[in-house]
Parts: structure tokens; sequence; C-alpha cells
């Protein structure tokens, strides 16, 4: 569940930025086209939700179950990624700042946990854009909790950070309770919202956008590839 989520967020956003490279062209003929479907049918697709998105105007132009909640599993990172980018804009961490890796940030998104982590150790001491392509690159759980404690003091309180800034982006249906996306029944977002955070995490923040391009990303000696297979 985990590996799929993190395939589908860094190919959102790579499907919102190719959106918005051929809307110029599809301009021209966008008075000859029908009005875009606003349920499953037209695009035949196994997928649950499915929100097909402007990256321009942030303009719907195909949805299947856009509005429905589910749980976004590690798809939710973008949003830890959003307020760590925010910190950055505004100057208030630098990309050598290193985070302390605490004893629950290793006990609950380290390599005992079973699910997809960066592989830190407790008292390591990590700079801030190691952290980011631990994120974005291995989808590390363990690499997201440190950004939460770093930022916030706490994950608890990060998470009420999460809520408060999603309601200011307009997540309208976005409920968020821990920066991982670790399964939780009130842990919840829809397609919509996920495509509205990928567009603001492209367009707002271009200096950080390439880190969604790496392949891979080495830490602790151990070589992890992109969760995402278009690249």
């Amino acid at each position: 569940m985990k590996r799929r989520a993190s395939l589908f967020t860094s190919g959102l956003c790579a499907l919102l930025m190719l959106t918005a490279s051929v809307q110029g062209a599809l301009a021209a003929k966008a008075k000859d086209l029908p009005p875009a479907p606003t349920t499953g049918t037209g695009i035949d697709t196994l997928a649950t939700n499915v929100v097909l998105m402007d990256g321009d105007t942030g303009e719907v132009l195909w949805q299947k179950d856009g509005e429905t909640l589910m749980h976004p599993a590690s798809m939710s990172k973008l949003m830890t990624l959003s307020l760590l980018f925010d910190a950055l804009k505004a100057g208030k961490v630098k990309l050598d700042d290193k985070f302390t890796v605490s004893e629950r940030a290793w006990r609950e998104g380290g390599a005992a946990t079973g699910s997809s982590t960066m592989f830190l150790k407790v008292g390591d001491q990590v700079a801030v854009q190691d952290l980011i392509q631990g994120i974005i690159v291995q989808s590390g759980n363990d690499a997201c909790i440190v950004v939460a404690e770093g930022l916030a003091g706490t994950e608890e309180a990060f998470v009420d950070q999460e809520n408060k800034r999603a309601k200011e982006l307009g997540l309208t249906q976005s409920t968020f309770r821990n920066s991982t996306g670790w399964p939780d029944p009130q842990h919840l977002m829809t397609a919509h919202d996920l495509a509205t955070l990928a567009r603001h995490l492209i367009y707002d923040f271009p200096d950080y956008y390439h880190f969604f391009s790496e392949k891979q990303f080495t830490w602790n000696g151990i070589t992890q590839g992109n969760r995402n297979p278009l690249l």
C-alpha cells in the first residue's frame, strides 16, 4: 500500500507538470472541445480515485470520485514537505541545517517497522537536504518524523500545523493525524485535495521541485531507487 502510494505521489506531480506544458497547445482548440466529464465515464481506468488538473489554472479537467475521502498513505507526505518548504522559503531553516534523529523517529519509522524508511540511526545529525531526499526518493517514515520534530518540537504539534495549513491551502476535506501517512482511521484526504497540494508544491516551490526527479538516494550505505518508475 505504501509503495503504491509513493509511486502516485511522484507520478501526480509529473502529471500536473505535463498538463501545464501542453495547456498552451490545447488552448486554441479548447472552444471546440466538449465539457469534461465529471464521473468515471470517458476514460477507462482501474484507479478508484482520479483527478486530472490543469497545472496552470488549477481547473479540474476530468475526475473520478475525486471528492471521495480515502486513506492517502504515503501521499500525505506531500503535506510534510509543504511545511518544510514553507520554512525554507521563509528562511526559518536552511538546507544544510541539521535535525537530530530521536528514538521515537527510529522506533516508529525505522527499519524495524517493516515500512518505508531512510534507515536513520538514533542520534544521527541529518541535514535538511538529506531528509528531503529521504522523504521524496525513499518515502522514509523516519525522515518525516525527524522533520516534524525538528520544525515543531513534537509530531503532535506538527500535526496541528498540518491541519491549519491545509485549511489555508483550501484542502477542505483533508484531516491529518501524523506526518507519515501511517494508517489512522481519521487520516483522510481526497484526490482533489492531493492534486491541489501537488500543484502548490510545483508552482510555489520551484527551487525544490528537482528533488522529485532524483532516481536514487544513498544513506547509511544503503541505496534506494525512487518509488516513481516513470523516471
